[in-house]
């Protein structure tokens, strides 16, 4: 018989065998190691001269990435252990944007041991992602021709079980879960997209510019989109601070966040990056429209779907700013690599489709 286990680590409930239980709270320990080490000074002496304060540490990651990349059952149980990996990594992750806190939280940002344990987990989670994708297909597809024919179809997608369920289904409990879960990001829209604009000028960085410009309000603190999530949740009696709900957020969103903070990290993902980016955009009015259904079935207000509002009317601009004058002309530019914009268009739809599942899922758990 599996254990239902519910706690602050999941803030929902899993299922569990028994034998994985003792594993399972392993990593809830480990978890809570890594965050007093982020905070340590000195941390990568500290290391180097007692590596065993980090072995049960190391040993929960080498576990974890056994069991959430190496299990092709996928079997319920490997939830944690993925969930264990994409939070250490985005509690790395986060450290490349300031967040306007203690500035001691910063101290170990570039600590060679952290971008060790970052590293070895982003090796293997990112060859498991990639196994999910045809890259030799990709290589050999007409790049420009694709993406044209990807970006139609996906203004207007078929209606999904998921979509339905938004739409006809969600309750004021699931709609204020679905703003809990997505506030990790919404918070600080747009952050990892000022992570690529530096560098030559071109029309193509200009593009991208415009894009970072209109979701930061063009300089202006009440018209930036983040300030119109924080209006929904605190509408709905959220507590409006970037975090807050971290323990709420499934694996799946997780991975979405981090796999983004890798593109934009590594310049040589820069074509995935915006191939995928480009996904985002076109993909994003038809995602936003199930939102603000739900949100006018359930009659709530207009500060309460305010940003669902906004996004649909400047995603539609944006979608074909990135097609046309970002994606478009750099297959021009690479012809040779052009296919990796397809990539990280494939890429981005996938993850994103895991990811919202994953979060209807944890609304219908709330019954």
């Amino acid at each position: 018989m599996a254990l239902v286990l519910s706690n602050n680590f999941l803030n929902k409930k899993v299922f569990i065998d028994p034998s994985a239980a003792s594993q399972f709270f392993n990593y809830i320990e480990a978890e809570q190691q890594f965050i007093k080490l982020l905070e340590t000074e000195n941390l990568d002496q500290l290391v180097y001269e007692k590596p065993e304060l980090v072995s049960e540490l190391e040993a929960a990651i080498t576990n974890a990435l056994t069991t959430a990349y190496n299990n092709p059952l996928e079997a319920d149980n490997t939830a944690a252990a993925h969930l264990f990996l994409q939070r250490i990594l985005y509690r790395i992750n986060r450290l490349n944007l300031f967040w306007y806190d203690d500035l001691q939280h910063y101290k170990n940002e570039r600590s060679f041991y952290l971008q060790w344990v970052r590293n070895r987990i982003e090796e293997v989670w990112q060859g498991w992602e990639l196994s999910h994708l045809d890259v030799v297909q990709l290589q050999q597809t007409d790049v420009k021709q694709a993406l044209i024919e990807r970006g139609e179809a996906d203004l207007n997608p078929p209606i999904s079980e998921n979509k339905r369920y938004l739409h006809e289904e969600i309750s004021l409990e699931g709609y204020r879960h679905l703003l809990i879960i997505a506030s990790l990001d919404g918070l600080v829209e747009a952050s990892r997209l000022s992570r690529i604009l530096g560098g030559a000028s071109n029309e193509v960085q200009a593009t991208l510019i415009r894009v970072l410009l209109e979701e930061y309000g063009n300089g202006r603190l009440k018209r930036k989109h983040s300030t119109f999530f924080a209006q929904m949740m605190a509408e709905l009696g959220l507590n409006t601070q970037p975090e807050a709900y971290l323990h709420s957020v499934p694996w799946e969103v997780l991975a979405c966040i981090n796999h983004n903070f890798l593109l934009t990290e590594c310049k040589r993902h820069f074509l995935r990056y915006n191939g995928g980016l480009t996904y985002f955009e076109i993909a994003g009015p038809s995602i936003y429209q199930d939102y603000m259904m739900a949100a006018e079935r359930l009659q709530l207000s207009d500060t309460a779907m305010g940003y669902w509002e906004l996004h649909i009317r400047e995603d539609e601009r944006h979608g074909q700013w990135m097609l046309q004058e970002v994606a478009l002309p750099l297959v021009e530019k690479y012809p040779e690599n052009a296919w990796e914009l397809l990539l990280g268009y494939d890429q981005e739809k996938l993850m994103g489709d895991r990811a919202g599942s994953a979060v209807v899922q944890a609304i219908k758990q709330l019954n």
